[in-house]
C-alpha cells in the first residue's frame, strides 16, 4: 500500500460522482486514513462512513479562511497530524464574459483559488511539524488552453491561479520537504457535467482527444496518488496533465 499510516485531507469530496471522492476512496484502499471536508457535514460523514469506519466527514466552505483554520485545527485533533491534502473543491460557470457579474466572479475565484489558498495555509504547519508533506492543488485543461466547455472566462482565470500558487508555495515549503504539486483534468464525467452533455456534444468532444474517451474520476484520483506517495518525492511544483491528450504541451 503506498499511503500506508498517512493522514490524508481531501476537500470537496461528498459527491458521490465527484473526483473529491474517488480520490478519498482510493486512498484508503492504499491505507490512508481520511478526512472528508465539503459544504454539508451530513453528506461529509456518510462520504466517509461509505471508504470506512476509521475516516471521518467534516463541514467547511474553504472560501473562508476562520473555518478552514477551525476544520483543520479539528482534523489534527483527531488524527494528529496532516500528512497529504488534496485541494479538490471547486465550482464553475457556464457563463460568457459579458455575462459575468461581480459576484459570480468573486464567488468561482473565492472557491477555487482562495479556498486552495486557506486550506494550504491551514495544513502547513502541521507538515512542517512532519518534516514533510503533500500538497495537490486541482487546477483544469481550462486554465492551458484559455477556456472549457463548462466554464467561463472567470473559472479559467481562478484556475490559472491555482498553478501560479501552487509553484509559489512548491518553491517555499521545499525546505521542509513539502511538495505542492497540481493535477490538471480535462473532462471529467461527474455530477457537474451529468445532465448538461448531448450524445452530439460528448461525440464532438471525445473527437478531438486522442484517447479516445472521456474521463472518469478514478482517472484523476490515479495522478493525486502518485503526488501523495514517496514514488514523487523528487517531484515538486509541477503539473501532471489528466485529459487524454486534449491539451497536449
Amino acid at each position: 500500500m503506498l499511503l500506508e499510516r498517512k493522514i490524508a485531507v481531501i476537500t470537496g469530496a461528498a459527491s458521490e460522482r465527484g473526483i473529491g471522492k474517488a480520490v478519498a476512496a482510493l486512498f484508503a484502499r492504499h491505507g490512508a486514513k481520511v478526512a472528508i471536508v465539503d459544504l454539508d457535514l451530513e453528506s461529509s460523514r456518510g462520504a466517509a462512513a461509505d471508504i470506512g469506519d476509521e475516516h471521518i466527514g467534516y463541514s467547511c466552505d474553504v472560501a473562508d479562511h476562520s473555518q478552514c483554520a477551525e476544520t483543520v485545527h479539528q482534523i489534527v485533533e483527531s488524527f494528529g497530524g496532516i500528512d497529504i491534502l488534496v485541494n479538490v473543491a471547486g465550482v464553475t460557470q457556464p457563463l460568457k464574459a459579458l455575462e459575468i457579474g461581480p459576484d459570480d466572479f468573486d464567488r468561482v475565484t473565492a472557491v477555487n483559488l482562495k479556498g486552495t489558498f486557506n486550506m494550504s495555509q491551514a495544513a502547513i504547519p502541521s507538515m512542517q511539524d512532519r518534516g514533510m508533506g503533500s500538497i495537490i492543488c486541482i487546477s483544469s485543461v481550462s486554465a492551458q488552453r484559455g477556456g472549457g466547455i463548462f466554464g467561463g472566462a472567470h473559472y479559467s482565470a481562478s484556475k490559472a491561479g491555482v498553478l501560479g500558487l501552487a509553484r509559489a508555495l512548491a518553491r517555499e515549503l521545499a525546505q521542509w520537504r513539502i511538495r505542492v504539486n497540481c493535477v490538471a483534468p480535462g473532462l471529467i464525467q461527474t455530477d457537474i457535467t451529468k445532465g448538461k452533455m448531448t450524445d452530439e456534444l460528448k461525440k464532438h468532444i471525445i473527437s478531438g482527444i486522442p484517447l479516445g474517451r472521456l474521463g472518469i474520476p478514478l482517472d484523476v484520483a490515479k495522478a493525486c496518488l502518485f503526488l501523495a506517495s514517496e514514488l514523487s518525492e523528487y517531484i515538486t511544483g509541477t503539473v501532471i496533465n489528466v485529459n487524454g491528450g486534449m491539451q497536449i504541451q
